[in-house]
């Protein structure tokens, strides 16, 4: 048995799994990681604890103390030139955000066609993948709330929107929130025209990873905690 965990910027996404499919999954905010404790008293000890942390020191050291009896266990997995069946071609590989790089890795994993692989959350990530497995870059965004509360923070005479999508927006927070979600769409249909490949998709992982699927004309499919996938395929290579 394997348990994984994806500490992002906003929550800590959980996995068990043993080593045929996900027996259980789940996520707790960062200000309720005692809530980790539960797995200690509701699962046997695993073989593996893989640990993905991007949201800093102090959060991965209360992921520890919270799974203290399984702190030998414990491995935190950083970014590298090679794993899980792709190569990063990032300038310096060590510098790319591990939680796009188990994404990734857990998007090859799915599929060995071209694709984009989008991580929908707190920021928005948009990241190429050749039919050989080569990380070709990505680029990073606000997500859609992001935008909206940077609207509504640094100008003075729009607000937080409370709107909808449209076609053709015709009240101030419908134009804000489909300005927000056309912009990661637009991005997302770039970056997917320039694989260049009859072949190619998109998959999307994330909190906001459903609405933007919902607007988006290329092909796409929704794979969440994609980040668990590539932690799994790691741990199982290992």
């Amino acid at each position: 048995m394997i348990v994984c965990l994806d500490s992002g910027n906003t929550r800590i996404k959980w996995g068990v799994h043993d080593g045929r499919a996900w027996l259980a999954q789940g996520a707790v905010a960062h200000d309720e990681v005692g809530l980790l404790a539960s797995l200690i008293a509701d699962w046997p000890r695993p073989h593996k604890v893989l640990l993905a942390n991007v949201a800093g020191s102090e959060a991965g050291e209360a992921i520890r103390q919270q799974l203290l009896a399984w702190a030998p266990l414990i491995s935190e997995v950083v970014s590298t030139a090679e794993a899980g069946g792709v190569k990063n071609l990032y300038q310096r590989p060590a510098q790319l955000g591990v939680d796009r790089w188990c994404a990734l890795i857990g998007a090859r994993s799915l599929s060995v066609q071209p694709c984009i692989v989008v991580m929908a959350g707190t920021a928005t990530t948009i990241d190429s993948i050749d039919a050989e497995g080569q990380f070709l870059g990505g680029m990073i965004l606000p997500g859609s709330a992001l935008m909206l509360r940077a609207l509504a923070r640094d100008t003075a005479g729009l607000p937080f929107a409370d709107g909808h999508h449209a076609a053709h927006p015709r009240c101030t927070d419908d134009a804000i929130v489909t300005g927000a979600i056309e912009a990661q769409v637009g991005a997302i249909e770039r970056a997917y025209a320039r694989l260049a490949s009859p072949a190619g998709q998109c998959i999307l992982s994330g909190g906001n990873a459903d609405v933007l699927a919902g607007h988006l004309v290329i092909p796409c499919r929704v794979a969440q905690n994609l980040p668990l996938e590539g932690l799994r395929k790691l741990a199982l290579d290992l």
